[in-house]
């Protein structure tokens, strides 16, 4: 590492370490970098000098000691952990580069090594767990649908998918109002299970690796996606959700918390809608886009989507008063 690095607030090293696991497995595109990039400079404020930490890590000027060292307590450190978890499960199971740099990312932060490898374990789990669907009573209900005509072509079908992707999309906002942050893990297979659900609809038997492709063509990268939730938080701050985990209700910092939950959760609410209605745009046409703009629709539904979260709110925080991370874990790997 460079020696001219000054030393990181929290906030840079959280999301050095956020980059750090991105890059760990050495497979990022040019696209990919680009975008990560975009993220930081989007979405950070400036005081965190988002370019010029981007710059620091792609360069190895910002190396995992570095990182860690930004994070002064038992908190911080476990939250990192747990991010970096996150992010290197992305896109699937934690291959042997990305189990070096979280073994070595433990080491860095001072975490127990038992208990560090047992969550990693777990995350594979999660992670490796087929896309088929989960069972309907698990999902959340949601009043019955605004009623189709009876004669417009594909209306049943229609309303079936609306209410899928609606209750997919309320459980995923609500993970994102729980105080863990491995709640995070389950999102990406649930939307795997969405797309999935979608596809047997349309008559259409998905596995894993057809399902890699639609979001490949749709431009949906699931690293993208973890760590641009992160950087959301960030922008609002981890001190409250910090608090409510470990601290109690009455910890300072806590109304700034619920609103970056409410950003993240609006976030993963609009992001698994926007999929689902892709999904079901794309198996409709026969497993072709037909001349539409993949990305530019998922965009656009993406927007319309943040508007419905704040519809489905009451029901999204509802269902986030009844939800436990382990049992949620357990459902995606089908236990």
């Amino acid at each position: 590492m460079s020696e001219n690095t000054s030393a990181l607030s929290k906030e840079e090293g959280l999301f050095a370490i956020c980059l750090l696991a991105a890059f760990s497995d050495g497979g990022a595109s040019d696209g990919e970098r680009a975008e990560l990039k975009r993220i930081g400079e989007s979405l950070l404020p400036p005081e965190l000098h988002p370019a010029a930490l981007y710059q620091k890590v792609l360069l190895r000027q910002i190396d995992i000691p570095a990182a860690a060292a930004a994070l002064d307590s038992p908190e911080w450190k476990q939250l990192a952990y747990e991010m970096a978890i996150c992010v290197c499960e992305a896109d699937h199971a934690t291959g042997d580069a990305e189990k070096n740099f979280l073994r070595d990312l433990a080491a860095a932060l001072g975490l127990a090594a038992p208990a560090a490898a047992a969550l990693v374990t777990e995350a594979d789990a999660v992670a490796a767990a087929e896309p088929g669907a989960i069972e309907p009573f698990l999902l959340p209900s949601i009043p019955p649908p605004i009623p189709l005509a009876a004669a417009a072509p594909g209306a049943a079908v229609q309303a079936e998918v609306d209410s899928l992707v609606l209750r997919y999309s309320i459980l995923n906002g609500a993970l994102e109002l729980l105080p863990e942050t491995l709640a995070t893990m389950a999102i990406l297979p649930l939307q795997m299970k969405l797309v999935h659900s979608v596809g047997t609809l349309h008559g259409v038997s998905l596995d894993r690796k057809h399902i890699g492709e639609f979001l490949t063509a749709a431009g949906i990268g699931a690293t993208l996606q973890v760590v641009e939730g992160f950087a959301r938080k960030l922008v609002g701050g981890f001190a409250g959700t910090l608090g409510k985990k470990f601290l109690g209700k009455s910890a300072g910092g806590l109304a700034k918390g619920c609103v970056d939950q409410l950003t993240s959760s609006a976030f993963s609410f609009a992001s698994t809608y926007a999929i689902g209605q892709l999904a079901h745009r794309y198996y409709a046409n026969g497993r072709t886009w037909g001349g539409t703009d993949a990305e530019g629709t998922f965009a656009t539904l993406k927007d319309n989507a943040q508007q419905l979260h704040a519809r489905y709110l009451p029901q999204i925080q509802q269902q986030a008063g009844t939800l436990d991370v382990k049992s949620v874990l357990a459902m995606v790997r089908g236990k």
